[in-house]
């Protein structure tokens, strides 16, 4: 194991063996950097020591043919301490370390056991808006608010995707430069085909806050007309 790499261990569930894996990130002084979850208290990521993290269980390293340099993936890793932000099929443990290393928001698990993230549905919001139309005041306003709520909440990971995705390609043109200085021409072509990668997630990104800022508009405004019958 070394500075900056994703590792993991098979956790129990009950009384089963190595049913889950937990990541983290090698801080490369016994340490971890990982979503920690406390007895009683929210998940939080947290650096820890290595025993903290194994908890007794073998470490293995996850590999990838591209990904961020250790001090990136570190720098990365950092900026996140604090945050208590955990969702197992949004942003868990492996979503976590996963991004640190590729500034891939991914849990390879979580497609294994055939889970994900339903998503949001704009049709949904627009039928409470409908079904908001044709009620009474009292039953209409929860009913927009309600609408209001989803919106927020399917907003707040599409900014942090495209945050991410700017500071991403970022890093991997920092990456490619490195590489070219170095003289090593096949990893500064893979991280400019990541930085460019990155960059493709961008207008469709775009697309999507923008169709959520619409719809936040047009709700806002049915709202008032509800509180003003």
């Amino acid at each position: 194991m070394a500075r900056g790499d994703q590792i993991y261990v098979m956790r129990p569930l009950g009384k089963m063996q190595g049913v889950y894996e937990h990541h983290g990130i090698d801080y490369g002084d016994g340490s971890v950097i990982h979503y920690r979850k406390p007895e009683q208290e929210p998940a939080i990521i947290s650096h820890t020591s290595m025993a903290s993290f194994s908890q007794g269980h073998r470490i293995y390293i996850k590999r990838y043919q591209t990904s961020f340099i250790a001090d990136d993936v570190i720098k990365r890793a950092e900026s996140r301490l604090g945050e208590q932000q955990y969702d197992l099929l949004t942003n868990n443990c492996e979503h976590f370390a996963t991004w640190c290393k590729t500034g891939q928001q991914d849990s390879a698990q979580l497609r294994q056991f055939g889970l994900g993230f339903a998503g949001f549905s704009p049709t949904e919001s627009h039928q409470l808006v409908e079904d908001a139309t044709i009620s009474t005041p009292e039953q209409a306003i929860p009913l927009v608010q309600q609408a209001l709520n989803n919106v927020a909440i399917a907003r707040a990971p599409l900014q942090a995707r495209y945050d991410r995705a700017i500071a991403d390609m970022q890093t991997w043109h920092r990456v490619a430069q490195l590489a070219l200085q170095q003289g090593k021409e096949a990893a500064a072509r893979a991280a400019l085909e990541r930085k460019v990668a990155s960059k493709k997630q961008l207008p469709d990104l775009q697309a999507q806050l923008r169709t959520l800022d619409d719809l936040q508009r047009d709700l806002q405004k049915k709202l008032q007309q509800v509180q003003m019958r």
